[in-house]
């Protein structure tokens, strides 16, 4: 249920001061005639009934919309005020926190004609009681009523995979359209937010099969400029190796130890192929290969 604020306070505010007021009365006819009968207690009732209307508590984030004789006259509250009896009315209550109002779009069509299911919840606040009493009949409810118009106008506009990945495009620009359409209600838009975006089932899996699709394109792309890279790279290598065939040799040895090193297997090759090393190794590790 959440947390709600109680208006006890104020209850029990109007109800001593219609006691005052009425036990004040009846004291007055009884030092005046000292007796008390029906026309002082109709007395007293009017003038308490009078005294309460006229004395008012507004608590700290509410406004009150007064008017006299039908035509407005001023805002007030917080705290305590008076207006004149008969005259002036209290007409609204306005509450000037923050409000959450939850709103949708049900089977709303996109732009490429995909049925959607929305939901989002719609912060705001009202600035000006003023306005909200003067310029619209039910504020509450024609806000409701905007934001899910909005909604629906912006789903229909985008494609169902724009709605679906850009949700917080979506809810700014529903924030800019709320904002231009209640500002002369005196009402501000704070946020918008869009909770859930409901698929149509068959449309889920197709869109999985899409997405799929598109990291195996993504990944035989990467596998593809590896080996773009990796050839760049053996033509250099080839190059070098070209120019040099001490190298090329001491690089197929090095394959060769790497081989045997990752196997532990054991590699039997002739004395001769000491001999093909002669220019680039020393004379002792020429008889170091020699015999083994």
């Amino acid at each position: 249920m959440g947390e709600r604020a109680s208006n006890a306070g104020v209850v029990l505010f109007s109800a001593v001061i219609f006691l005052v007021a009425f036990c004040a009365v009846i004291g007055a006819f009884w030092v005046a005639t000292a007796q008390v009968g029906v026309a002082s207690l109709l007395s007293a009732l009017v003038v308490a009934l009078l005294v309460m209307s006229s004395v008012h508590i507004a608590q700290q984030w509410e406004k009150v919309v007064v008017l006299r004789f039908g035509k407005f006259n001023r805002v007030s509250g917080p705290g305590l005020f008076w207006t004149m009896p008969i005259i002036e009315q209290n007409t609204m209550r306005v509450d000037g926190r923050v409000r959450a109002t939850s709103f949708g779009a049900e089977e709303t069509l996109t732009a490429d004609l995909v049925p959607l299911d929305v939901n989002a919840v719609l912060f705001w606040m009202v600035w000006d009681a003023k306005a909200a009493c003067t310029e619209v009949g039910d504020f509450t409810r024609t806000v409701e009523l905007a934001a899910q118009t909005a909604l629906r106008d912006a789903i229909g506009r985008a494609g169902v995979a724009e709605v679906a990945i850009r949700r917080e495009q979506l809810d700014r620009e529903l924030k800019r359209i709320l904002e231009e359409k209640v500002a002369p209600w005196g009402i501000t838009i704070l946020s918008v937010e869009v909770r859930d975006i409901l698929l149509p089932k068959e449309l889920q899996e197709v869109m999985s099969l899409e997405a799929q699709a598109e990291q195996r394109k993504k990944a035989r792309i990467i596998l593809m400029e590896a080996e773009q890279d990796i050839c760049e790279m053996m033509d250099d290598m080839g190059d070098s190796y070209a120019k040099n065939d001490a190298a090329l040799r001491l690089r197929a040895m090095h394959l060769l130890y790497e081989s045997v090193r990752e196997t532990g297997g054991t590699v039997v090759v002739p004395s001769s192929f000491s001999e093909g090393f002669g220019d680039v190794l020393p004379d002792s590790m020429k008889g170091v290969m020699g015999e083994k």
